[in-house]
């Protein structure tokens, strides 16, 4: 190095370095996470389609809403940022370079780039940045070896709030520190070589004597050196610069060291060190380069870029290949945990309770891991516990396939999750899978709460990710403190961009076409405590009748039965073996069906809830049946596809002569009892084989009339031998399953063919709605015997015991078995009815959505159905409409607050010259006029109002309004 290169080391390095070019290299793209989250929404809308979850379809189009919004201010907020990278001004090997990044922006925003070292290490430095803020950031960089170490800036892009989208930005350009050779520890004193100065010469060095002149200032100077009357006058630091006549100087010498060349330049660097402290001028001589004499901090920046330039370069050391845990933000994992509590809490309602527990603790370990320095859960551990939990689910519910298993399953293996994660991608993946979860809860139920409840998830989950976008920890150094919005703020800007996803999730929930059929069956348990069974046995029912959940709405088109005929048919049990009763399936030809012309015919919808079961509960008998529905040699409405989600079906029914030519088979099936079984019941029954069959149904049911029976719903137990008999003449009191198998049973020893039905009576008209509520404590067992020439009879044993069970409801009948019309309800009661209409309302509107519905919207409207001409044409000019009010919204939001400031913008906007980021308006004005020169009086104009408005002391109304009039003058 010559000496006019030294004195050129001398001058500091910029502050920031420039950008590669004058814009950014905008390019749209999802990020990974992005790509995920689209994922997800792709999985649950498959989901949606299978399980016809109609709400799922809300929640899923809600996010592809979030997903598209989200992209639409990205590209806009990159035109708005500039970065810049800048050299430290020192650097020795050993040690780490502080390099620094500068961001600035006009708008609220995150930004994120990766760093990679000449040395191999790479670094991503991802944060946020406020509207009209210079952020800086110091970005340590490892300083192995001696020489040029350079830092490359790549992919830098801007993130939207969510971290779903990334903007291109402009790379800045590469910046490189010289690496100092490391100072040799215990070096020896350096040699008293020095070079003569001359006394009142031109040679002159730092020093105290004579006043030199005023230079800028560099850090390190003495305060007592800066000259404050011009910091005073000019606002900037200045440094006097003194010196004196140079005389004997030190001089560092190359030939007074020895060993290699590392060693001997880690022992110049240490004498330079020491020159510097003591305050003694010094001049640098090495092979071929050499450092004039002088003194003070420049000197020494001087001397060490000198040794840190001499070749050969000593190889360079590759960055250590350790696998390291990426660092976890304590503040973005705590509203994560957070966001995931709230989303389990429906599953304490219908998990294990020791499963609940556990869900808890893991996820309270977790929080309190973000507080204090608790160990970790060791794998293996967590492995164990998925384990055992698995095997205990299997064992409670039967499976790990079926909806309420696999969603149990599924909340564990999320709380066993949060206890390994760690980093940002960790972080993601538990959103992602908190939103997966909030959609199962449709599985279980789609009323208006749980509706509420998963947007509410949503938003605290988006929240979260917002969180993980640009982490408030990091291990770069800020020199800063970084302002990051609280858990509230966040909150609301989540919610606020559900609000916006939610024109364009509406239309496509009206418009997304409606597949009937199912891709695949997910199993569905359940017995008779939620629903009817395949088989019956005393007691079975009366565990129904304590359950007020509803089974099913009925909303007629026209008159409604009278309550002897709301007879809602589901299984029938012909099969018996002593103790239950259960369904067959018997083959061969199908049985006669008459209706009754005279007789009036019922038109209805059902609105069935989920049940896991094929029944469709049909009045007798039904003449026709939705698409995908059978009626079985039963006279049994079942469906294909099992009710697993709420479903409307449309249905008419007359009643009819059922089975007057029947199949000899069933008749003679229906004909059979165990041997040996209740002799009393069977040699009673067979007392009445001498009368004609309707005295053989008469003397049963008047039997049952004069017996001293009564109606309970706690009978006592019934042995498992002789039962019929134990009831029919011990105990006599019993539910309608009691009444219908004994019933039953007396007719097949009399010689009647009989059977039991199972299904529902009654049900509570809402005069709100105009609709009969069936609850579960509706459920309802009869009996149905076969006389020739009549076919197939029903027979209500219960109605001679409690005649108020058909004309008044269970309710009535336990405490007046003998009513004729139920009590009217009490205020209570008529404030849950409003309520049931208002939930019928919604289960009409959306849960009830389905394609049959679809496809009668799109007819009244013209469309003809989907896939149609005018579907297609009319469909992407709504989705285009849908997304006009978010457009203008965030429009709207990347306007400053300030009124002058936002008249700026304004001017901006309208003459398609955007402002830089930090340009001040002078400056703008001035670019300005040089595109446009016609417009310089009245943009020299808008600047000076603009100063008074926004610094004029006073009420700067007045001021505002003369900026307006200013603007007006501005033509393009």
């Amino acid at each position: 190095m010559t000496t006019n290169q030294a004195r050129k080391a001398e001058r500091p390095a910029p502050p920031l370095a420039t950008p590669r070019n004058s814009g950014p290299a905008l390019s749209l793209r999802p990020t990974r996470f992005g790509l995920a989250f689209l994922l997800l929404v792709t999985l649950t809308l498959v989901g949606c389609i299978n399980y016809g979850l109609s709400l799922g379809y809300g929640l899923t189009f809600l996010l592809g809403g979030v997903w598209v919004m989200a992209s639409t201010g990205v590209a806009r907020a990159a035109r708005q940022v500039r970065l810049s990278l800048s050299a430290p001004i020192e650097a020795s090997a050993g040690g780490e370079a502080l390099f620094t990044l500068s961001v600035t922006s006009t708008v609220a925003g995150a930004v994120t780039v990766n760093l990679k070292s000449s040395a191999g290490d790479t670094r991503t430095a991802t944060l946020r940045v406020a509207a009209g803020e210079v952020r800086t950031l110091i970005v340590p960089v490892p300083a192995r070896t001696r020489g040029p170490l350079t830092l490359t800036a790549s992919a830098p892009a801007a993130l939207d709030f969510l971290g779903l989208w990334a903007a291109g930005l402009a790379a800045p350009s590469p910046v490189t520190v010289n690496v100092a050779p490391v100072p040799e520890t215990n070096a020896p004193p350096a040699p008293p070589r020095t070079v003569p100065g001359l006394e009142g010469g031109h040679s002159r060095t730092r020093g105290d004597e004579e006043f030199a002149g005023l230079r800028p200032y560099t850090p390190g100077d003495s305060p007592r050196q800066i000259s404050w009357r011009h910091v005073a006058r000019t606002g900037n630091l200045l440094t006097r610069e003194t010196d004196a006549a140079q005389g004997q100087v030190r001089l560092l010498d190359w030939e007074d060291t020895a060993g290699d060349p590392e060693a001997r330049l880690s022992r110049l660097a240490t004498w330079v060190g020491e020159m510097d402290h003591a305050g003694l001028p010094f001049a640098l001589k090495l092979p071929g380069a050499a450092l004039a004499a002088g003194s003070g901090e420049t000197q020494r920046l001087a001397a060490l870029t000198l040794l840190a330039g001499v070749a050969p370069f000593p190889p360079a050391t590759p960055p250590a290949r350790l696998k390291l845990l990426a660092a976890t933000d304590t503040d973005a994992l705590r509203v994560t945990l957070l966001a995931l509590a709230f989303t389990l809490v429906p599953g304490v309602l219908r998990q294990p309770l020791w499963d609940s527990a556990l869900v808890a603790g893991l996820l309270v370990y977790g929080a309190l891991r973000t507080r204090r320095p608790l160990p970790a859960i060791p794998t293996w551990a967590l492995g164990v516990v998925a384990g055992l939990a698995a095997v205990g689910l299997n064992a409670t519910y039967g499976t790990l396939l079926g909806s309420a298993a696999g969603t149990a399953l599924l909340g564990l293996l999320v709380a066993l999750k949060t206890a390994e994660s760690h980093g940002r991608r960790d972080g993601h993946l538990l959103v992602l899978l908190g939103l997966f979860v909030a959609s199962t809860h449709f599985f279980h139920g789609q009323g208006p709460l749980t509706a509420l409840h998963a947007i509410l998830s949503a938003a605290l989950l988006l929240a979260a990710a917002s969180r993980w976008t640009a982490p408030t920890r990091t291990d770069l150094k800020e020199s800063s403190r970084e302002n990051e919005a609280d858990l509230p703020a966040n909150l609301i800007r989540s919610g606020g961009l559900l609000a916006l996803a939610a024109p364009l999730a509406l239309t496509l929930f009206v418009l997304f076409p409606r597949p009937e059929s199912p891709l695949w069956q997910l199993p569905i348990q359940g017995g008779a405590t939620t629903g009817l069974s395949n088989e019956i046995r005393a007691g079975e029912y009366s565990n129904l009748a304590q359950n007020r959940a509803v089974a099913f709405r009925a909303d007629f088109t026209g008159e409604m039965p009278s309550p002897d005929q709301r007879y809602w048919r589901g299984p029938v049990y012909e099969a018996y073996d002593g103790q239950s009763w259960k369904q067959v399936r018997i083959g061969g030809p199908s049985p006669s069906t008459e209706p009754l012309s005279s007789a009036p015919a019922w038109n209805y919808t059902l609105t069935l809830e989920p049940s896991g079961n094929p029944w469709l509960l049909a009045l007798d008998a039904p003449l026709e049946l939705p698409q995908g529905a059978v009626l079985t040699t039963a006279f049994q409405a079942v469906t294909f596809r099992p009710v697993n989600a709420r479903r409307r079906v449309t249905l008419e029914s007359r009643p009819a002569r059922l089975g007057v030519s029947e199949n000899p088979e069933r008749l003679q099936f229906d004909l059979l009892l165990p041997a040996g079984q209740s002799p009393r019941a069977a040699a009673l029954g067979e007392s009445w084989r001498g009368l004609l069959p309707q005295e053989r149904i008469e003397a049963g049911l008047d039997y049952l009339r004069r017996g001293s029976f009564s109606y309970t719903l706690s009978p006592p137990l019934l042995p498992a031998q002789d039962r019929v008999d134990a009831f029919l003449f011990g105990t006599k009191q019993g539910f309608c399953e009691h009444y219908a198998q004994s019933f039953v049973f007396l007719m097949r020893a009399a010689g009647l063919p009989a059977r039991i039905v199972g299904g529902y009576l009654g049900g509570e008209v809402n005069p709100d709605g105009g609709y009969l509520i069936v609850r579960q404590q509706d459920a309802h067992a009869w009996a149905e015997v076969w006389v020739a020439g009549q076919g197939w009879q029903r027979v209500d044993p219960t109605a001679v015991v409690a005649p108020a069970r058909v004309s008044a409801g269970l309710s009535t009948a336990l405490s007046r078995p003998q009513a004729a019309a139920a009590a009217a309800p009490t205020s209570l009661g008529r404030l849950g009815l409003r309520l049931d209409a208002l939930q019928n309302r919604w289960n009409d509107l959306v849960v009830g959505y389905d394609g049959s519905q679809q496809q009668a919207l799109l007819s009244r409207v013209g469309l003809g159905g989907v896939g149609s001409a005018g579907y297609l044409a009319v469909l992407p000019l709504l989705l285009a409409l849908a997304l006009l009010p978010a457009l203008w919204w965030l429009r709207q939001g990347a306007r400053p607050r300030d009124p002058a400031a936002r008249a700026l913008h304004d001017l901006t906007v309208r003459l398609r010259l955007p402002r830089a980021p930090g340009e001040t308006p002078s400056a703008y004005a001035a670019r300005a006029t040089a595109a446009r020169p016609h417009l310089a009086p009245a943009l020299n104009e808008v600047v000076r109002a603009y100063h008074a408005a926004r610094y004029a002391p006073g009420d700067p109304a007045e001021a505002l309004k003369t900026l307006a009039l200013a603007l007006r003058k501005v033509k393009r």
